[in-house]
């Protein structure tokens, strides 16, 4: 049963982007390979956001005597707007994240990755992919190394329903649509094996 800690949060409805729930991944050699996704978290659900800016000054509150030696410190904010632009690039984001707000969650440890329908199984790793939804658990926490600052810590994923592939991955379906359906049978001979002309058909 999901517990009420205020820090940790469990979303509503929400589309996974960059998908790292199977293998874990860095794009810096010699940092810790993490699991990691993106949540595209829609606009209207104004609940969820309300409790990850709630959880977010939950783990600010918990980090000044913890992380941060007494005094609150001016972190960057981790929770960005889909309809502006990338805040380490200057760049727009990409159409699927119009009219939400994103949020980057990692972590170490693998999660749990379940389906709405069963979640006392783990799914196929064919069946956890960019573009799919999903409601996930998330735990903020104060941080301080190099800089100091609160992180999305990712729980466990629950599948909801499957969307659209992000990233210009075809399904199976859609590459071999038609293929091999209407191609006619080759007659072939059965003495040599070699193909038949029209006019060398028995029939």
């Amino acid at each position: 049963m999901y517990q009420n800690i205020a820090t940790k949060v469990l979303t509503g409805e929400v589309r996974l982007s960059y998908v790292n729930l199977i293998t874990p991944h860095t794009n810096n050699p010699g940092d810790t390979p993490k699991y990691s996704v993106q949540l595209l978290i829609p606009k209207t659900d104004t609940a969820t956001v309300s409790d990850i800016r709630s959880s977010i000054e939950a783990a600010a509150q918990k980090a000044v005597n913890e992380k941060w030696g007494g005094t609150r410190v001016n972190f960057a904010p981790i929770l960005h707007d889909g309809d502006g632009v990338k805040p380490d690039a200057g760049t727009p984001y990409p159409p699927e994240c119009k009219g939400c707000w994103v949020l980057n969650a990692s972590s170490t440890t693998k999660p749990g990755v379940v389906e709405q329908s069963n979640t006392r199984v783990e799914l196929a790793p064919q069946d956890v992919y960019s573009g799919m939804y999903a409601r996930v658990t998330l735990n903020f926490y104060g941080y301080k190394n190099r800089k100091a600052g609160v992180g999305c810590g990712l729980g466990n994923v629950m599948k909801t329903r499957d969307g659209e592939p992000l990233g210009g991955r075809a399904t199976a379906a859609d590459d071999f649509a038609g293929v091999g359906q209407s191609v006619a049978p080759m007659s072939v001979d059965p003495i040599t094996g070699l193909p038949l002309e029209d006019d060398q058909l028995p029939f």
